[in-house]
């Protein structure tokens, strides 16, 4: 089995190459999509972010407001650091099951927006960074995601440098420019993991 983390800044197009690497035979472990598996309502993790943070984080259906919570969080890192200790061990636990489920000779591509702020790289065979300017997320994030300008820089900033995730990156996709150019890159990268797993 081989282990790939796959990781890049908010706005970035790291998800458009997890699914371009699906398309091409990987097994994607989606650390973000397991995080609202562990919160969805009756879970024990949202019965835990709710004595943490109060009945205001809930939607008038039971489940989390996300946007709610991320106001409180992203604007104190004391509050962010409560979130994660709750959150973190559910989403390890969850995403060690879905591995255990992969076939013994998967490509297996683990997405995790917090790779570099928690120190996972060593946990890879290989580390694939999605790489694009500032300037460019802030505009994807207000543009497609309807975030102000704001909302967009203060997420950026509360997530490792470019430089930093750079540094540990095994493999960099440099996604400023097209998707034809994303498409052939991400199809150079999964030539190279097939080699490796073979």
């Amino acid at each position: 089995m081989l282990r790939v983390g796959l990781t890049g800044g908010i706005g970035s197009g790291k998800s458009e190459v997890s699914r371009r690497l699906v398309a091409l035979g990987a097994v994607l472990v989606d650390a973000d999509a397991v995080a609202r598996e562990v919160v969805e309502p009756g879970t024990p993790g949202l019965a835990a972010v709710v004595e943490e943070f109060g009945e205001q984080i809930l939607l008038p259906d039971g489940g989390l407001d996300r946007e709610r919570l991320g106001e409180i969080v992203f604007a104190d890192d004391a509050r962010r650091a409560r979130l994660n200790a709750i959150v973190h061990p559910l989403v390890g636990r969850r995403m060690q099951e879905l591995v255990d489920e992969a076939p013994a000779d998967a490509i297996v591509v683990y997405d995790v927006p917090l790779l570099t702020e928690n120190d996972l790289a060593g946990l890879y065979d290989l580390v694939v960074v999605v790489d694009a300017p500032v300037e460019e997320q802030v505009r994807r994030l207000t543009e497609l995601r309807g975030m102000t300008e704001d909302a967009a820089r203060a997420r950026i900033a509360a997530q490792a440098t470019r430089e930093r995730r750079r540094a540990i990156a095994d493999r960099i996709i440099d996604n400023s420019g097209t998707l034809e150019s994303l498409a052939a890159q991400v199809d150079d990268l999964w030539a190279e993991l097939a080699r490796r797993a073979a």
